[in-house]
C-alpha cells in the first residue's frame, strides 16, 4: 500500500511539471488533459484520477507556481537579511527575476490572468496573490506603499518579458524598461 501512494504522489508531481509546462505553452483553454497526460507519459484516464477536472488541475499547476514564487523570494531576502525594508524587497526582486527566466512560470501567471473569468482559476489568482503579498510584507518589514510598488514592478517585469519591451529601442519603451534587471 506505502508504495502504491508514493507512485500515486510520484506521478501526481510529474503531472504537476508536466502541466505547468503545458499551460504555459498553450494557455489554459488551448491545453486538453491529453497533452498534459502525454508529456507526463501517463494514460490521460490517471491524470483525471489525480485531478477529476482540467480545472483542479490548474489550479494545482498556479497553486505549485506561487510556492515556487514564495520559495525564490524567501531565497532572495536571505541575502539581504539586516538591511531595510527597501533593500530586501530588492534582493526579493532579483530573486523573482531569475525564476521567472524560466518563462513557464511566469506564462503560466500570463495565462491564469487571461482565465480569471472561471471562478476556480480566479481564486487561486487572488490566493496565490495574497499569499505573495503577505510573505512580502511579513519578510521585508516594509509599510503598504513599498510593497504595492515591488509587486506593480513585478507585473511591469511581466509586461517587459512578454512583450520583449527592452529590445524595443523607442523612447517610450526605454521609460518602461530603464533601470529594470532581469534574465
Amino acid at each position: 500500500m506505502a508504495r502504491m501512494l508514493s507512485t500515486a504522489d510520484d506521478r501526481r508531481e510529474v503531472v504537476l511539471d508536466s502541466a505547468i509546462a503545458v499551460f504555459a505553452e498553450r494557455g489554459y483553454l488551448g491545453t486538453p488533459t491529453s497533452a498534459i497526460a502525454a508529456r507526463a507519459e501517463i494514460s490521460t484516464a490517471y491524470v483525471f484520477k489525480l485531478f477529476p477536472r482540467k480545472e483542479s488541475l490548474f489550479v494545482a499547476a498556479l497553486d505549485r507556481c506561487f510556492t515556487q514564487i514564495e520559495q525564490a523570494l524567501e531565497r532572495g531576502a536571505r541575502t539581504a537579511d539586516g538591511g531595510t525594508p527597501d533593500e530586501v524587497l530588492e534582493a526579493m526582486g532579483d530573486a523573482y527575476a531569475e525564476l521567472i527566466g524560466d518563462r513557464s512560470l511566469l506564462m503560466l501567471q500570463v495565462h491564469a490572468q487571461s482565465a480569471s473569468d472561471i471562478p476556480e482559476i480566479r481564486d487561486e489568482l487572488r490566493r496565490g496573490l495574497a499569499r505573495i503579498t503577505r510573505f512580502a510584507t511579513v519578510r521585508s518589514g516594509a509599510g503598504p506603499a513599498a510593497v504595492q510598488r515591488f509587486i506593480a514592478y513585478g507585473q511591469l517585469c511581466h509586461l517587459i518579458v512578454t512583450t520583449g519591451l527592452d529590445e524595443v529601442p523607442e523612447a517610450w519603451a526605454r521609460a518602461l524598461t530603464d533601470g529594470i534587471r532581469h534574465p
